[in-house]
């Protein structure tokens, strides 16, 4: 069996997907010329997707005659359905506003500050009518409906002008861990920084593949029903993950809402998880005063009093892994994508490398190239670890890491050549999820094993640890296209931006976008 599980879709199904993707992004292009952007566009649509939902839910005729409808009449789908023209404009306007008043309910989420960006009244018309209107998009075809909304996600993350890229994780790189931490249904799974839901969704989709058969009624009801949550800072993004989730059959339109929306880092977690999976926002200052147990304060615009943080920073990364290492249960398991600053930077970085690697189990590394990112100039890893009780002697729990360089002479870019998932099939192999005890050394040299020892002695604790060389360096014969080379050129230099605008911020200079220095990276 191939180490990429379900790789093949079958073709039908990616057919009719891309068929409703294309009909999807055809409408978008008409509002485009109205003045939306394809996030705003993907946002009025999940508006009238719920609605449309809500709708179809309620005339199911298996579903239970006493149950509270999702939607009040008054502002439900066939009220707007049944106008044309202002008095629909007007109307959805008032339905936008009434429905965001249900906070932490699924209903609250979605419709949390909605307002409408469709200026024309025919425009929306075509939408109700024609698109919305014309599709089951509950009682058949979840997986289709689900994937052309993530099809959607996708090409809006695509719109650099909006940002829309940061909150969305390449697809391939959310299979590639999911597949290696194997969550099942037992698990109690969560994202503290979930963006559009990826790795929720994709958590979900895997146990629904290979542990839906043994499981009861009771137990198939329940998965996606609370056991997997996640939370958005951003408001509008938080909707768009509500709505994923719910066109890929996770949660209940009428029921408490999975996605919470607020700053995660903002309060101690008051339930654990079994499994962790996040890509937090890169950038790295936050306006926060944290207040760790170290008795240092960092002092900012928002106070964050965490005591279950050991060490003090304002560097939003560092602050989400010390998080996560809150989040997770005993014997809970981890896979986190973070910046390459995390792995060497001192302070804090230090202490809080120095914890990860004594009280929990940080046993795989995956270094990532770059180009896979909506987020420019972004050099990430994949850090794969577990917690563990104490052990006697003081004993780190960390014995051993492995660390597989997928970045070095790995070159991607967002279109001409994407990151796929047969691209992370040796990684997939190596990480041997079955019995990490069975992992051997790559015959290529990728997939390297450092001890607990080696790596402490390192300065600083530095995990940031290559071995490598580009192959391209040594012969004259592998020269990179131009493009390449220009996007490489284009990466490292948004990055050291990003490292001179953090040192700017922490010796407490305003940093200001230099419009001229975005013009030239990007007509380079």
């Amino acid at each position: 069996m191939s180490t990429i599980e379900n790789a093949s879709t079958a073709p039908a199904k990616a057919a009719e997907t891309n068929a409703l993707v294309a009909k999807l992004w055809n409408y978008c292009n008409v509002l485009r010329d109205n003045g939306l952007s394809t996030i705003e566009y993907v946002e009025q649509l999940s508006f009238l997707l719920f609605l449309k939902m809500a709708d179809e839910l309620a005339a199911d005729p298996f579903a239970e005659e006493t149950a509270t409808p999702i939607v009040p009449a008054t502002l439900d789908w066939q009220s707007l359905a049944s106008k044309r023209g202002e008095e629909l404009e007007a109307h959805y306007r008032k339905v936008l506003t009434d429905l965001g008043r249900h906070p932490g309910t699924t209903l609250g989420t979605v419709f949390a500050k909605a307002q409408n960006r469709i200026t024309e009244p025919a425009l929306l018309e075509k939408l109700v009518v024609e698109l919305i209107g014309k599709t089951d998009w509950v009682l058949e075809g979840t997986d289709l409906k689900g994937d052309a909304y993530e099809g959607l996600l996708a090409k809006g993350a695509e719109d650099t002008k909006t940002g829309a890229g940061q909150y969305f994780t390449p697809r391939p790189l959310i299979d590639a861990m999911v597949q290696v931490m194997r969550p099942g249904p037992q698990d109690k799974i969560t994202d503290p920084a979930c963006g559009t839901a990826g790795f929720l969704i994709a958590a979900h989709s895997y146990i629904r593949e290979r542990h839906l058969k043994g499981l009861s009624r009771e137990q198939r009801l329940a998965l996606g029903q609370g056991t997997i949550w996640g939370n958005e800072l951003v408001p509008g993004t938080a909707r768009l993950a509500a709505m994923n989730m719910l066109l890929h059959g996770i949660g209940e339109a009428g029921g408490k809402s999975l996605i919470t929306t607020g700053d995660a880092l903002a309060d101690a977690p008051t339930e654990r998880a079994s499994l962790v999976l996040a890509n937090p926002p890169f950038g790295k200052k936050s306006a926060i005063t944290v207040v760790g147990t170290d008795g240092k304060t960092d002092r900012e615009d928002i106070t964050y009093d965490r005591s279950d943080f050991r060490a003090t920073t304002t560097n939003k990364q560092l602050n989400f892994l010390q998080h996560i290492m809150s989040l997770l249960e005993m014997d809970g398991r981890a896979a986190v994508v973070l910046p390459d600053n995390v792995l060497f930077e001192g302070g804090a970085g230090e202490k809080i490398r120095r914890r990860l690697l004594q009280e929990f189990n940080l046993h795989t590394i995956l270094r990532l190239p770059t180009g896979i990112f909506y987020a420019g100039g972004v050099k990430a890893n994949v850090l794969f670890f577990e917690k563990k009780p104490p052990r006697a002697d003081d004993v780190p729990n960390t014995s051993e890491v492995w660390v597989y360089d997928f970045r070095t002479g790995m070159h991607f870019t967002l279109k001409q050549r994407p990151l796929r998932l047969a691209d992370l099939a040796d990684f997939i192999e190596a990480y041997k999820a079955d019995d990490r005890s069975a992992r051997k050394e790559t015959e290529d040299g990728r997939f390297k094993r450092f001890t607990y020892e080696e790596l402490i002695a390192r300065d600083k604790v530095n995990l940031d640890v290559t071995w490598l060389k580009d192959p391209a360096l040594d012969d004259a014969d592998s020269l990179l296209p131009p493009e390449v080379i220009a996007q490489e050129i284009v990466e490292d230099l948004q990055a050291a931006l990003a490292e001179f605008e953090a040192i700017a911020e922490a010796l407490g200079g305003e940093v200001k976008p230099d419009v001229a220095a975005e013009e030239v990276i990007a007509e380079a």
